[in-house]
């Protein structure tokens, strides 16, 4: 049995920061990518330094959608135009905890939180 087995790996140096691009296999052999940034930093309390890592998992059922919005954002920087489908698109919402709650949310709960304290 196969568990998480690694299949391939690229490492892309960039500046300085350098990106892993792992393709990996669960138990079921079902293949995923895992994308990582690693940045070297310096830790002044432990006068050391260290690295400090991003990682994202990309499914195989994603790889499209996922494509298209990188192949988008890269054109818009490179063009300055707005892809055909832009305006067809749902507002996006970035969520900032693992509730899936934006600041906005949160904040709002807690000002109502203190407008009940005041009653």
């Amino acid at each position: 049995m196969k568990g998480k087995e690694e299949l391939f790996s690229k490492a892309v140096k960039a500046g300085k920061r350098t990106y892993f691009f792992d393709v990996k296999s669960t138990k079921n052999d079902e293949k995923y990518i895992t994308i990582t940034e690693s940045k070297r930093r310096f830790d002044e309390g432990l006068n050391r330094f260290f690295y400090e890592k991003h990682k994202i998992f990309l499914y195989k059922e994603d790889f499209e959608k996922v494509t298209k919005g990188l192949n988008d954002a890269i054109n818009y920087i490179e063009t300055g135009e707005y892809p055909a489908d832009y305006y067809d698109q749902p507002e996006p919402r970035h969520f900032d905890n693992a509730e899936g709650e934006s600041h906005g949310e949160i904040d709002s709960a807690i000002d109502k939180w203190f407008d009940s304290l005041d009653k």
